[in-house]
């Protein structure tokens, strides 16, 4: 009986793998470096939104500033500098 759990175990971790190599973590090289746009608010102590252009589309992501003083206002270019999945990152103003 453990045997039989630990075989199942055993091939669970490998099919997991195998669906990571088919390109299941691509959204974290593709979303670092990308620029995207402040929609909400981003500073100490709040939970910013950001549009990010990706996978054909454009996508919001909560935001935090990457520098923790930082404020950073709607409307400004921001670059994504960490991912945090599913929907999180970390930005630093761009420079335009």
């Amino acid at each position: 009986m453990v045997l039989n759990m630990a075989k199942r175990a055993i091939r669970g971790s490998v099919r997991i793998r195998g669906a990571a190599r088919c390109g299941e973590n691509d959204g974290v090289t593709r979303v670092v470096g990308r620029q995207g746009r402040v929609t909400g608010r981003i500073g100490p102590g709040l939970v910013g939104e950001v549009m990010v252009p990706i996978r054909g589309g454009v996508e919001a992501f909560y935001a935090y500033p990457s520098v923790p003083d930082e404020e950073i206002l709607v409307g400004s270019i921001v670059v994504v500098v960490e991912y945090s999945p599913p929907r999180t990152v970390y930005v630093a103003r761009a420079i335009v």
